[in-house]
């Protein structure tokens, strides 16, 4: 049965953060089955105004709240929740109507809604980084980061504003589905598959217009050689520049440091090989680049919750579909 994704329309609603749950989480599928069942409600069916300028034709009203194992509410400008901070009764009493153990996201600043009602208390969340001083105004016991695209707390997911919103929609299907189907989600959205959570929300300087001052050239070919070392130094002979500059033009380019950048790709690897290959776990802790099983085994956990070998059991697309192992 088809994992249900409320998504919990709340007028004026913006309208790009609305399109990306339907689009990310109704484009998933294996074997040609569909994995989510996408449900857009309101507290009413019919028209919900958006913050463009037009309306939204809604089906589904607050009941498909009741039956859903996720609920999302996307950005909005919604006077209750972003102006004062509280929910009327009637968006109160529908919210409630949530399953138990049902998993709460957000969207930019869908985040003060999911603050309004209690969920963020005492918890660490994000939401557009020009809206976080007014959202801490309102909730201070929330922990706002602005500084990050998204933040996964596992029962609790929320993203910056807009487009990273599909990061955070990619990286729950790839968290619940494996790399495998997200990654073919974003090739059919036709966007970057992958962007760290923790990657800034924006970068103040321009990028190098220039190749020769951009380091593009050398995270393709770190890509090509994760299980070499890659320190700051190695990175920075094959950009041809001094360490200091790599560091800061890298950090400019991506929004994270080298080593961050290069752990998160290494665990990506590691995933895409305990999904498709059968090499041994020591195997892939070394193609990776992490090492040692332990090292792949503590890095997994932190990512995902899981140890290799139960990774690769939940997230493997059949046994017949994967690589015979190397010797």
């Amino acid at each position: 049965m088809a994992h249900v994704v409320a998504v919990l329309a709340l007028p004026p609603v913006v309208g790009f953060d609305l399109a990306i749950p339907p689009q990310v989480f109704g484009t998933a599928e294996r074997d040609g089955r569909p994995l989510y069942d996408v449900r857009v409600c309101a507290l009413e069916p019919g028209p919900v105004p958006t913050t463009a300028g037009y309306a939204l034709h809604v089906e589904h009203g607050p009941e498909a709240l009741a039956a859903a194992d996720t609920v999302l509410v996307p950005g909005t400008h919604y006077v209750p929740a972003r102006r004062d901070g509280v929910l009327p009764p009637e968006v109160l009493q529908a919210l409630a109507t949530v399953p138990a153990g049902a998993r709460w996201m957000s969207i930019c600043t869908g985040a003060f809604v999911l603050a309004a009602a209690g969920r963020l208390d005492g918890r660490r969340a994000t939401t557009h980084w020009a809206r976080a001083d007014s959202f801490r105004a309102l909730h201070p016991d929330v922990e706002i980061d602005e500084d990050v695209l998204f933040v996964d707390e596992g029962d609790l997911a929320t993203s910056a504003g807009l487009a990273a919103g599909i990061d955070l929609c990619l990286h729950v299907v790839r968290r619940d589905h494996g790399e495998a189907v997200a990654n073919e989600v974003a090739r059919h959205l036709v966007v970057a598959p992958w962007r760290d959570g923790g990657q800034a929300q924006f970068i103040e300087r321009p990028l190098p217009v220039d190749d020769q001052g951009s380091t593009a050239a050398t995270r393709v070919w770190a890509r090509e050689h994760l299980a070499d070392p890659l320190d700051v130094a190695t990175l920075a002979r094959h950009a041809s520049m001094s360490t200091r500059t790599f560091a800061r033009r890298f950090r400019a380019e991506t929004g994270t440091s080298p080593h961050a950048w290069i752990l998160a790709q290494r665990v990506a690897h590691a995933r895409r090989l305990l999904e498709s290959t059968d090499l041994a776990v020591e195997r892939v802790a070394a193609e990776s680049g992490l090492g040692t099983t332990s090292s792949l085994r503590a890095h997994l956990a932190a990512d995902v919750g899981l140890s290799p070998v139960a990774y690769r059991r939940t997230y493997r697309a059949s046994p017949r579909a994967s690589q015979p192992a190397a010797t």
